[in-house]
């Protein structure tokens, strides 16, 4: 199951496509059902959330929350996304793409560190073979 929670209400976006993005990352890599939660919140809770589990007082624009477990009814919990919309929104100038193109871009990096992937195990290159998964 794949589930999508909009904590903010700055930004308007749609969920459908990053439940359709998700599914699409659960086929790419053969994942057999797993439970997956994407979090979309504001700055607050992503700077909170960073200090309570990274030790940094600051906004970030995505967490992971990888578990990687079964749990008690026997589904495959994969973990938690967390992604800061204004963050993105600040960001996607930067990048000359718009927020949904910046959103995109951070869940599938959320869930290249939910199936392990990290800074020094090659996520820049792996993000870069999936972005045109669509």
């Amino acid at each position: 199951m794949i589930e999508i929670i909009n904590q903010q209400h700055k930004y308007w976006l749609n969920p459908k496509r990053f439940k359709d993005l998700l599914k699409k990352l659960v086929e790419y890599y053969k994942l057999k059902d797993p439970e997956v939660v994407l979090v979309f919140v504001d700055t607050k809770t992503i700077k909170q959330l960073n200090l309570k589990f990274l030790k940094k007082n600051a906004p970030t624009d995505v967490l992971s929350f990888p578990l990687g477990e079964k749990s008690v009814n026997g589904k495959y919990y994969l973990g938690d996304i967390v992604i800061s919309v204004p963050q993105a929104f600040k960001q996607c100038f930067s990048q000359e793409h718009g927020l949904e193109k910046e959103l995109e871009l951070l869940t599938i990096h959320g869930f290249l560190h939910l199936i392990g992937f990290d800074h020094s195990a090659g996520i820049e290159e792996e993000e870069d073979k999936i972005r045109n998964l669509k």
